[in-house]
Order: structure tokens, then sequence, then C-alpha cells
């Protein structure tokens, strides 16, 4: 007998786990992800505004959320990047990925609260986060019922923040920080 699961076999696109593949992956393994700060910088490239999502969470509250979604198997950081991007700003969004994607930082998600700031009751996941600037025109696509276009400051206001769960609210301001927009941590 080996250590490995007997997966069913499902119809699934390439590079997709089935539910039940990604059920006893979670279970056993931290997924990657990647969160994008979309943004609009004006002509020096300073950013001016910060575009939010406004969802149904699970409980049925209304959340604001950022750009975020797993990385696929075998694919790069930078087109996982775009496809989030597009998959929830829709396909003419004209995110500005740099030659060199750095995320600004790492963020640990755990299924346990309180171990970092970042939380997620399915799993325990490593998301490299970036700050994407776009230039094209956004709507929300899939389950996002708006975007919100915000200053900086109002999107790391009190108001705001208390809207954004399992962290995104502190990885915000982080981004924010990180593009001197916002004193640092």
């Amino acid at each position: 007998m080996t250590d490995t699961a007997d997966f069913p076999e499902e119809p699934t696109p390439d590079g997709w786990l089935s539910e039940s593949e990604l059920a006893a992956v979670r279970a056993r393994l931290p997924m990657l992800y990647v969160d994008a700060v979309p943004v609009r910088v004006d002509e020096s490239g300073d950013v001016v505004a910060v575009g939010l999502l406004l969802r149904v969470g699970r409980d049925g509250t209304m959340t604001r959320a950022l750009v975020s979604g797993r990385v696929m198997f075998h694919e790069r950081i930078r087109d996982a990047l775009l496809r989030h991007i597009e998959k929830d700003l829709g396909p003419v969004a004209l995110p500005q990925i740099p030659a060199a994607p750095q995320p600004f930082t790492v963020a640990e998600y755990f299924p346990t609260p309180g171990i970092t700031p970042y939380h997620d009751t399915r799993q325990h996941a490593v998301s490299m986060a970036y700050v994407v600037p776009v230039s094209g025109d956004c709507e929300p696509q899939q389950d996002a019922l708006d975007l919100a276009w915000m200053t900086p400051e109002e999107a790391c206001g009190e108001q705001v923040q208390v809207e954004m769960v399992g962290g995104q609210g502190y990885l915000l301001r982080q981004a924010m920080a990180h593009v001197g927009r916002l004193p640092t941590f």
C-alpha cells in the first residue's frame, strides 16, 4: 500500500484539481496563491486609487476584497496574476506586470486564527502579494458584485478596513506603505 491518496478520475481543466483532490491536498500541504492590489497611478507613477471588490461572504455578509487566487500547476506567477486580474476585473483591465515581478510581501494564511494576521478557514496557504497598476476599463466579474476605486487613505480607513476579512485589510495597508502612501509598519 502506498502513502498517496487514490483520487477519483474526475474531468477537470488542465492544471486544476478536482474537488476531492483539492480537499485532500488542502488537508496536507500549504497551497500557493497570489494576492493583487489593483491600483491606478498618475503620470509620475504615484498610486492615486485602489480598486476593491465587493463580495458576499460565506456567511452572507458583504465584504471588500483584493484580487486573489491559486497558482495552478506549471503556471508562472505572472500568468497567475494576469489570469486572476482578468477573472476579477475583466478582460480589458490592462494590468502592468513588471518584467521581473517581485512581491511586496509574502502572506501566510492559516486555518487557525492568531498565528499571523492572515486567516483562511479552509487551508494553510502561502500567498505572494503584488501591487499591480491597471490602466484599462475594469468591471467586476464572476462572484464580485462591485468594484470601487478609492484613494489609498479611504481604502485604509477604518470604515473600509472592517469590511475586509481574513487579513486582507492588513495586506492592503502593507501594500500602501510599500508604495509610500501610508507610514511604514
